[in-house]
C-alpha cells in the first residue's frame, strides 16, 4: 500500500509541475533596448502582471515616438503592435535571464520600415 501511495504522490507531483503552469512572473517589469534596420532608436516597455505590454519606440531618424501595445506569454513571447491604430508589429522573445530580442515593422512614415531589436530588463 505504501508503494502505491508513493507512486501516486510522485505522479501528482509531475502533473503539478507541468510547464502549462508557467507564469509571466520573470517578465513583469520595465524593459529597454535599442532597435535598428531601416530606422534606429530606443524602445521601452512595461510588462504588467496580467501580461499586458505597453511602451514606446523613439526614432533617432525622425525624432518621433511610436506606441507599443500587446501581450507577453508565459514563455516570454511578445506579440505587440506599433502605433495606435496599429501601423506595425513588435514581436520577439523575453528570456528568464533578462534579455530580449526580436523584429519590428512600422508602415508609418512611408515607406515602411523594419528591422531587429534587442534589450534587457531593468535591474529593479
Amino acid at each position: 500500500m505504501k508503494k502505491l501511495f508513493f507512486l501516486l504522490l510522485t505522479a501528482f507531483l509531475f502533473i503539478g509541475c507541468n510547464s502549462d503552469d508557467d507564469s509571466i512572473y520573470d517578465f513583469i517589469g520595465t524593459w529597454h533596448g535599442t532597435y535598428e534596420g531601416s530606422d534606429k532608436g530606443v524602445w521601452n516597455i512595461v510588462v504588467a502582471d496580467d501580461g499586458k505590454v505597453t511602451g514606446t519606440m523613439h526614432s533617432d531618424v525622425n525624432q518621433e515616438n511610436y506606441n507599443i501595445s500587446g501581450n507577453v506569454s508565459s514563455s516570454g513571447d511578445i506579440n505587440a503592435v506599433v502605433g495606435l491604430p496599429s501601423d506595425g508589429e513588435f514581436r520577439g522573445n523575453l528570456t528568464t535571464d533578462k534579455k530580449g530580442s526580436g523584429t519590428w515593422v512600422n508602415s508609418v512614415p512611408t515607406p515602411g520600415r523594419s528591422g531587429t531589436w534587442q534589450g534587457e530588463k531593468d535591474k529593479n
